[in-house]
């Protein structure tokens, strides 16, 4: 190769290499004034606008105090109207829905056997009364005759026993003729309450046996909710304090009143049952799922709506504002309330009249600059 022909090819590769050189230290210059303009777009933060709505003020509120209750709601007055003998079922005609007033016949129960009952005891005390006249008969005659001195005391004495067993016979008698009437009664089978059948559990023409479940009746007049409380939040219930609850898939309210708390607690679950006697003026039906809140007092405290309080960092803080800046305080909650329809908590660690960025506004990082504008 030609002396000259290497020097060219020299220089080329000398010339690729400072090329590709410039290229690189371009490239990180270029980087390094995007970074600066990024570190210094980030030390000039832009400030923040906020209107009345986006911040509340630390309070000292009339907080009230509620429990939330719910479950099904239960008849005061219920009954199941049971077979009291046994036998075929006849002239039961009520169905679900039915009215029935107190003391109407449900039901009967074929009365065949029972009546052929009746008769044959009252036949029994029959034999059994002639059987005491027989004996009084006898003894008043022995008596007379040991009067004259024909027979020995002895023999009276017999004659009274006899009388004492055959008037104790005629008592027996008389108590089984009363058994039988009364199971004669019980053929016919009574509601004990007024109300409206509930269950219809038996059909005509069934044979059923003594305490078989035929109908069940419900007063719907008066109806509760039992509604089941921790121990912890069953001392805060005392009766006549009041609840407004609502029905599963209904905005409609109705009132409830506390009007028992049971003494015990549940087995198991050791909860508290408290029943509330509802006050509604729409009609009501037993089962009913309501749900609501029961309110137990108030109290007066430093309170802030429970979403302006966050949670995102491992102690419970509010974002607040000094200065036009934002601070992050720490704060320590207490009990929940309801205030102007809104769900509040007691804090501390914050000055009363302090403005604190509501929950709708989101997260803010400390010093940020922000700036209130009325909202017109």
């Amino acid at each position: 190769m030609k002396p000259w022909l290497k020097w060219l090819i020299s220089l080329m590769i000398l010339a690729l290499l400072a090329a590709g050189g410039l290229r690189v230290w371009n490239a990180r210059k270029a980087q390094k004034i995007a970074l600066d303009t990024q570190t210094a777009a980030q030390k000039i933060q832009a400030v923040v606008a906020l209107a009345d709505s986006d911040v509340v003020k630390v309070q000292n509120l009339d907080m009230a105090q509620s429990l939330p209750v719910s479950g099904p709601l239960k008849a005061v007055t219920s009954a199941f109207i049971k077979a009291r003998v046994a036998g075929e079922l006849q002239d039961l005609s009520v169905r679900e829905g039915d009215f029935v007033k107190a003391g109407q016949v449900i039901a009967r129960i074929d009365a065949t056997e029972f009546k052929a009952r009746v008769r044959q005891a009252q036949q029994q005390a029959e034999s059994a009364k002639a059987q005491v006249d027989i004996a009084k008969r006898s003894f008043d005659n022995n008596r007379s005759l040991v009067d004259q001195g024909f027979i020995s005391k002895t023999a009276l004495e017999s004659s009274s026993s006899s009388l004492a067993a055959a008037e104790a016979n005629y008592r027996a008698a008389q108590a089984g003729a009363e058994l039988a009437v009364k199971s004669l009664d019980d053929t016919v089978l009574r509601s004990p309450i007024a109300g409206q059948i509930a269950q219809r559990l038996a059909q005509p023409g069934e044979r059923v046996a003594v305490d078989t479940r035929l109908v069940e009746v419900v007063d719907l007049s008066r109806l509760e909710l039992e509604a089941s409380l921790s121990a912890a939040e069953s001392l805060a219930v005392k009766t006549g304090q009041v609840a407004s609850l609502t029905m599963e898939g209904s905005t409609q309210t109705v009132s409830a009143r506390v009007v028992r708390v049971n003494p015990n607690t549940v087995a198991g679950s050791r909860a508290v049952l408290v029943y509330l006697a509802v006050e509604a003026s729409v009609p009501l039906r037993q089962g009913m799922f309501v749900q609501g809140k029961l309110r137990t007092g108030s109290t007066r405290t430093l309170a802030l709506p429970i979403s302006a309080v966050r949670t995102d960092k491992p102690q419970p803080y509010v974002q607040a504002i000094n200065q036009n800046l934002v601070v992050h305080l720490p704060v320590v909650l207490g009990l929940r309330g309801e205030a102007s329809g809104q769900t509040l908590v007691s804090v501390q660690g914050v000055p009363e009249n302090t403005l604190v960025l509501s929950g709708s506004t989101g997260s803010l990082a400390a010093g940020t600059p922000v700036t209130l504008t009325p909202t017109k």
